[in-house]
Protein backbone atom coordinates (compact mmCIF):
# COMPACT_ATOMS: atom_id res chain seq x y z
CA UNK A 1 0.00 0.00 0.00
CA UNK A 2 2.86 2.37 0.81
CA UNK A 3 4.34 1.74 -2.65
CA UNK A 4 0.97 2.44 -4.29
CA UNK A 5 0.58 5.72 -2.38
CA UNK A 6 4.08 6.80 -3.39
CA UNK A 7 3.40 6.05 -7.07
CA UNK A 8 0.11 7.96 -6.89
CA UNK A 9 1.84 10.96 -5.29
CA UNK A 10 4.49 11.01 -8.04
CA UNK A 11 1.82 10.75 -10.73
CA UNK A 12 -0.13 13.67 -9.26
CA UNK A 13 3.06 15.69 -9.00
CA UNK A 14 3.86 15.11 -12.68
CA UNK A 15 0.29 16.07 -13.67
CA UNK A 16 0.53 19.30 -11.68
CA UNK A 17 3.90 20.09 -13.31
CA UNK A 18 2.38 19.77 -16.77
CA UNK A 19 -0.71 21.80 -15.91
CA UNK A 20 1.35 24.52 -14.24
CA UNK A 21 2.68 25.57 -17.65
CA UNK A 22 0.64 26.23 -20.77
CA UNK A 23 2.31 25.86 -24.14
CA UNK A 24 2.20 29.62 -24.74
CA UNK A 25 3.80 30.27 -21.35
CA UNK A 26 6.59 27.87 -22.28
CA UNK A 27 7.12 29.66 -25.58
CA UNK A 28 7.02 33.07 -23.89
CA UNK A 29 9.74 31.95 -21.47
CA UNK A 30 11.72 30.48 -24.35
CA UNK A 31 11.70 33.68 -26.38
CA UNK A 32 12.51 35.80 -23.32
CA UNK A 33 15.44 33.57 -22.36
CA UNK A 34 17.06 33.59 -25.80
CA UNK A 35 16.90 37.35 -26.28
CA UNK A 36 13.31 38.52 -26.69
CA UNK A 37 10.70 38.02 -29.39
CA UNK A 38 10.99 41.54 -30.81
CA UNK A 39 14.77 41.21 -31.11
CA UNK A 40 14.34 37.94 -33.01
CA UNK A 41 11.90 39.58 -35.42
CA UNK A 42 14.36 42.36 -36.19
CA UNK A 43 17.09 40.00 -37.44
CA UNK A 44 17.39 40.15 -41.25
CA UNK A 45 19.95 37.41 -41.73
CA UNK A 46 22.43 34.99 -40.17
CA UNK A 47 25.85 33.84 -41.34
CA UNK A 48 27.46 30.93 -39.52
CA UNK A 49 30.77 29.12 -39.91
CA UNK A 50 32.31 26.19 -38.12
CA UNK A 51 33.25 22.54 -38.36
CA UNK A 52 31.12 19.68 -39.59
CA UNK A 53 31.75 16.00 -38.89
CA UNK A 54 30.47 12.99 -40.79
CA UNK A 55 31.70 9.64 -39.49
CA UNK A 56 35.33 10.47 -38.64
CA UNK A 57 35.86 13.21 -41.23
CA UNK A 58 35.95 16.87 -40.15
CA UNK A 59 35.56 19.74 -42.61
CA UNK A 60 34.79 23.50 -42.67
CA UNK A 61 31.16 24.47 -43.16
CA UNK A 62 29.25 27.70 -43.74
CA UNK A 63 25.55 28.51 -43.48
CA UNK A 64 23.69 31.61 -44.66
CA UNK A 65 20.00 32.24 -43.94
CA UNK A 66 18.15 35.43 -44.86
CA UNK A 67 14.73 36.65 -43.78
CA UNK A 68 13.52 36.78 -47.39
CA UNK A 69 13.95 32.99 -47.64
CA UNK A 70 17.29 32.75 -49.40
CA UNK A 71 19.72 30.34 -47.81
CA UNK A 72 22.76 28.18 -48.44
CA UNK A 73 24.83 25.44 -46.80
CA UNK A 74 28.37 24.76 -48.03
CA UNK A 75 31.15 22.38 -47.01
CA UNK A 76 34.78 22.08 -48.10
CA UNK A 77 35.76 18.42 -48.13
CA UNK A 78 39.28 17.48 -49.24
CA UNK A 79 39.60 20.59 -51.37
CA UNK A 80 36.17 20.24 -52.99
CA UNK A 81 33.29 22.62 -52.22
CA UNK A 82 29.82 21.16 -51.92
CA UNK A 83 26.69 23.27 -51.68
CA UNK A 84 23.44 21.83 -50.36
CA UNK A 85 19.88 23.20 -50.20
CA UNK A 86 20.76 26.47 -51.84
CA UNK A 87 17.65 28.59 -52.41
CA UNK A 88 17.62 31.89 -54.28
CA UNK A 89 13.92 32.60 -53.70
CA UNK A 90 12.78 30.56 -56.70
CA UNK A 91 15.30 27.81 -57.50
CA UNK A 92 16.40 25.12 -55.03
CA UNK A 93 19.61 23.32 -55.92
CA UNK A 94 22.50 21.24 -54.55
CA UNK A 95 25.86 19.86 -55.64
CA UNK A 96 25.72 16.22 -56.77
CA UNK A 97 28.36 14.37 -54.72
CA UNK A 98 29.12 11.96 -57.58
CA UNK A 99 29.29 14.32 -60.57
CA UNK A 100 30.26 17.49 -58.64
CA UNK A 101 27.71 19.36 -60.76
CA UNK A 102 24.88 21.58 -59.54
CA UNK A 103 21.43 20.03 -59.88
CA UNK A 104 18.04 21.68 -59.45
CA UNK A 105 15.47 20.08 -57.19
CA UNK A 106 12.10 19.08 -58.62
CA UNK A 107 8.98 21.20 -58.23
CA UNK A 108 7.63 19.23 -55.26
CA UNK A 109 10.86 19.47 -53.25
CA UNK A 110 11.13 23.17 -54.06
CA UNK A 111 7.55 23.89 -52.97
CA UNK A 112 8.05 22.03 -49.67
CA UNK A 113 11.33 23.84 -49.02
CA UNK A 114 9.72 27.21 -49.73
CA UNK A 115 7.11 26.55 -47.02
CA UNK A 116 9.87 26.16 -44.44
CA UNK A 117 11.39 29.53 -45.34
CA UNK A 118 8.45 31.05 -43.44
CA UNK A 119 10.15 29.94 -40.23
CA UNK A 120 13.08 32.36 -40.04
CA UNK A 121 14.25 32.77 -37.22
CA UNK A 122 12.08 30.21 -35.43
CA UNK A 123 8.98 28.20 -36.42
CA UNK A 124 7.19 29.19 -33.20
CA UNK A 125 7.29 32.92 -34.03
CA UNK A 126 3.70 34.02 -34.84
CA UNK A 127 2.72 30.37 -35.20
CA UNK A 128 -1.00 31.12 -34.94
CA UNK A 129 -0.87 33.70 -37.74
CA UNK A 130 0.92 31.13 -39.92
CA UNK A 131 -1.86 28.60 -39.32
CA UNK A 132 0.29 26.24 -37.24
CA UNK A 133 -0.99 24.33 -34.23
CA UNK A 134 1.02 23.73 -31.07
CA UNK A 135 0.19 21.26 -28.30
CA UNK A 136 1.87 20.52 -24.97
CA UNK A 137 2.03 16.74 -24.60
CA UNK A 138 3.50 16.66 -21.11
CA UNK A 139 6.83 16.15 -19.40
CA UNK A 140 9.37 13.69 -20.76
CA UNK A 141 12.99 12.86 -20.05
CA UNK A 142 15.21 13.45 -23.08
CA UNK A 143 18.90 12.53 -22.97
CA UNK A 144 18.84 12.67 -19.19
CA UNK A 145 17.12 16.08 -18.97
CA UNK A 146 13.56 16.81 -17.85
CA UNK A 147 11.69 18.48 -20.72
CA UNK A 148 8.36 19.80 -21.90
CA UNK A 149 7.34 17.85 -25.02
CA UNK A 150 5.63 20.15 -27.55
CA UNK A 151 3.99 18.99 -30.76
CA UNK A 152 4.18 21.39 -33.72
CA UNK A 153 2.00 20.89 -36.81
CA UNK A 154 2.77 23.17 -39.74
CA UNK A 155 1.33 23.55 -43.23
CA UNK A 156 0.98 20.18 -44.96
CA UNK A 157 3.75 19.03 -47.28
CA UNK A 158 3.24 17.40 -50.66
CA UNK A 159 4.90 13.97 -50.75
CA UNK A 160 4.69 12.01 -54.00
CA UNK A 161 1.72 14.12 -55.04
CA UNK A 162 -0.22 13.66 -51.79
CA UNK A 163 -0.63 16.06 -48.89
CA UNK A 164 0.88 14.91 -45.60
CA UNK A 165 1.04 16.52 -42.17
CA UNK A 166 4.30 18.25 -41.31
CA UNK A 167 4.69 17.20 -37.67
CA UNK A 168 7.64 17.60 -35.33
CA UNK A 169 8.14 17.21 -31.60
CA UNK A 170 10.24 19.72 -29.64
CA UNK A 171 11.74 19.01 -26.23
CA UNK A 172 12.18 22.18 -24.14
CA UNK A 173 14.44 21.96 -21.11
CA UNK A 174 12.26 22.67 -18.05
CA UNK A 175 14.97 24.73 -16.36
CA UNK A 176 16.06 27.07 -19.16
CA UNK A 177 13.06 26.73 -21.52
CA UNK A 178 15.26 26.15 -24.59
CA UNK A 179 14.81 23.24 -27.03
CA UNK A 180 17.44 20.53 -26.63
CA UNK A 181 16.02 18.11 -29.23
CA UNK A 182 13.59 17.90 -32.16
CA UNK A 183 12.10 14.70 -33.56
CA UNK A 184 10.38 14.23 -36.93
CA UNK A 185 10.12 11.92 -39.94
CA UNK A 186 12.35 12.20 -43.00
CA UNK A 187 10.09 13.05 -45.96
CA UNK A 188 12.51 12.66 -48.89
CA UNK A 189 15.77 11.06 -49.99
CA UNK A 190 17.27 7.66 -49.15
CA UNK A 191 16.15 7.89 -45.49
CA UNK A 192 12.54 8.73 -46.38
CA UNK A 193 10.07 7.53 -43.76
CA UNK A 194 12.68 6.99 -41.07
CA UNK A 195 12.74 8.77 -37.72
CA UNK A 196 15.06 11.78 -37.41
CA UNK A 197 16.33 13.54 -34.33
CA UNK A 198 18.34 16.72 -33.97
CA UNK A 199 19.93 17.66 -30.65
CA UNK A 200 21.00 21.19 -29.73
CA UNK A 201 23.43 22.29 -27.01
CA UNK A 202 26.09 24.84 -26.03
CA UNK A 203 23.84 27.90 -26.22
CA UNK A 204 25.91 31.07 -26.53
CA UNK A 205 25.00 34.75 -26.84
CA UNK A 206 25.53 36.66 -30.09
CA UNK A 207 24.54 40.35 -30.09
CA UNK A 208 21.92 39.75 -27.40
CA UNK A 209 20.45 36.55 -28.88
CA UNK A 210 21.31 33.00 -27.81
CA UNK A 211 22.05 30.29 -30.38
CA UNK A 212 22.86 26.59 -30.05
CA UNK A 213 26.47 26.35 -31.19
CA UNK A 214 26.43 22.56 -31.29
CA UNK A 215 23.93 20.37 -33.16
CA UNK A 216 23.86 16.66 -33.99
CA UNK A 217 21.59 14.83 -36.42
CA UNK A 218 20.50 11.21 -35.99
CA UNK A 219 18.58 8.81 -38.24
CA UNK A 220 16.95 5.86 -36.48
CA UNK A 221 19.19 6.60 -33.49
CA UNK A 222 22.44 6.58 -35.48
CA UNK A 223 24.56 9.75 -35.60
CA UNK A 224 24.92 10.89 -39.23
CA UNK A 225 26.18 14.46 -38.97
CA UNK A 226 27.20 17.02 -36.37
CA UNK A 227 28.09 20.72 -36.49
CA UNK A 228 30.05 22.92 -34.11
CA UNK A 229 29.80 26.61 -34.88
CA UNK A 230 32.80 28.84 -34.33
CA UNK A 231 31.30 32.15 -35.44
CA UNK A 232 27.78 33.51 -35.92
CA UNK A 233 27.15 36.91 -37.49
CA UNK A 234 23.80 38.71 -37.51
CA UNK A 235 22.60 40.84 -40.44
CA UNK A 236 25.58 40.04 -42.71
CA UNK A 237 26.19 41.59 -46.11
CA UNK A 238 25.75 38.76 -48.64
CA UNK A 239 26.22 38.93 -52.41
CA UNK A 240 23.29 37.70 -54.52
CA UNK A 241 25.49 35.32 -56.52
CA UNK A 242 26.07 33.20 -53.40
CA UNK A 243 22.61 31.69 -53.96
CA UNK A 244 22.52 31.66 -57.77
CA UNK A 245 22.48 28.42 -59.74
CA UNK A 246 25.86 28.21 -61.56
CA UNK A 247 24.28 28.50 -65.01
CA UNK A 248 22.73 31.81 -63.96
CA UNK A 249 26.17 33.10 -62.94
CA UNK A 250 27.56 32.12 -66.33
CA UNK A 251 24.76 33.92 -68.17
CA UNK A 252 25.31 37.04 -66.09
CA UNK A 253 29.02 37.14 -67.03
CA UNK A 254 28.14 37.00 -70.70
Amino acid sequence: MKTLKTALFLLLGMTFSVQAQTVDEILDNYFENIGGLENLKQVEGIKMSGIGMQQTIEFPIAVVQLKDGRQMFSADVQGQQFKQQVYDGEVLWSTNFMTMKAEKSDAEQTANFKLNTNDFMDPFIDYKEKGYTVELLGNETMDGAETFKVKLVKEPLTIDGKEEEDVSFYYFDTENFVPIAVESKVNSGPAKGKSAKTTMSDYQEVDGIYFAFSTSQYIEGNLVFSMTMENIELNPQVEDNVFAFPEEIAETKE
